[in-house]
């Protein structure tokens, strides 16, 4: 991921994602980037579509189209071992503190997972500079991705 320091720009890449199956395509190929100890912060209001990047990326990390993947909303997180790797699904909207996160396993998922972060802006102080960012908003019929990372994303 991208070592960000001061006066270090991040380079941003925006994706047009007309409907469900572009957001999968998206999911697939990040899937394909993603290495162990990296964060992706998954940023955007309700129903802008996070849950269903997450469940994209986890789907294509374990080869399984069909993977039932819950929302961890109540669960809070939610753990895959897929043939990349162990990946970690985060949901931390009901997080009452930052700190609460080390409950979940946390520092396991940023020792040798991948974090995917749904509401990652809760985590505050905690959430790394070192990760990918992807806010996710309404645009037209569809949605738009916008990456912060480094640049193994920019040509999706």
């Amino acid at each position: 991921m991208l070592k960000v320091g001061i006066g270090v720009p991040v380079p941003t890449f925006s994706f047009s994602l007309p409907d469900e199956a572009a957001t999968e395509r998206l999911g697939a190929v990040l899937a394909s980037r993603l290495r162990p100890r990296d964060v992706v912060a998954l940023q955007g209001g309700l129903g802008v579509g996070k849950t269903t990047l997450a469940r994209a990326i986890l789907r294509a990390a374990a080869g399984d189209p069909g993977l039932i993947v819950p929302s961890p909303t109540f669960t809070l997180v939610e753990v895959y071992d897929t043939r990349r790797g162990a990946f970690w699904h985060f949901d931390l909207y009901r997080l009452e503190s930052p700190e609460q996160v080390f409950e979940l396993g946390w520092e396991e998922a940023r020792a040798d997972g991948i974090a995917l972060v749904e509401w990652a802006e809760r985590l505050g102080m905690l959430l790394p500079k070192d990760r990918l960012t992807v806010t996710l908003a309404m645009e037209g019929e569809g949605r738009r991705a916008d990456l912060q990372g480094d640049a193994r994303f920019g040509d999706l």
